[in-house]
């Protein structure tokens, strides 16, 4: 089975999934790319390769529902500069950025979690060490019937 999926998008809108021979929605669609597999999006008629426009209506049907995508002044440059300045970042650099932020941020929920467990083990040593560190314990010692209060001879 291949990590690519070929839709077929017809003229009214329906997108047709060539695998499983069936229709699917957009929402189906954005479905199998959070599955992990890559979608290429064919017009049916032209044979045109219309897999950024179907991906833009995904994420357009996103904002939607969340009421907004991207902050207002940052889609107006986008309007205001469109193709000249913007389109060299968004294929150059905008793909690099959020990848590097997804891996440092894999990273450091990863960091996070050992020294999470690393701060379990430290606080059950340090129960054990703070007896043999108390600087009294060499007093104690001397006298083995005495013990340290810490250790439960309270009076």
């Amino acid at each position: 089975m291949s990590d690519v999926i070929v839709l077929k998008k017809y003229t009214n809108r329906r997108l047709y999934d060539t695998q499983q021979s069936a229709y699917v929605t957009l929402s189906d669609v954005a479905d199998i790319i959070r599955r992990g597999k890559t979608i290429k999006a064919i017009d049916a008629g032209t044979k045109e390769d219309v897999t950024a426009f179907v991906l833009t209506q995904i994420i357009l049907e996103e904002a939607k529902k969340k009421n907004a995508l991207l902050p207002a002044p940052l889609l107006h440059m986008i309007i205001r500069y469109g193709e000249n300045v913007l389109h060299e970042f968004f294929e150059n650099y905008l793909e690099q950025t959020i990848n590097a932020y997804v891996t440092y941020r894999g990273k450091a929920d990863e960091q996070f979690k050992k020294w999470l467990e690393v701060g379990m083990d430290l606080s059950e040593m340090s129960q054990q060490s703070l007896v043999r560190l108390n600087p009294f314990q060499a007093f104690f010692d001397q006298f083995p019937g005495l013990k340290p209060p810490s250790e439960g001879n309270e009076e």
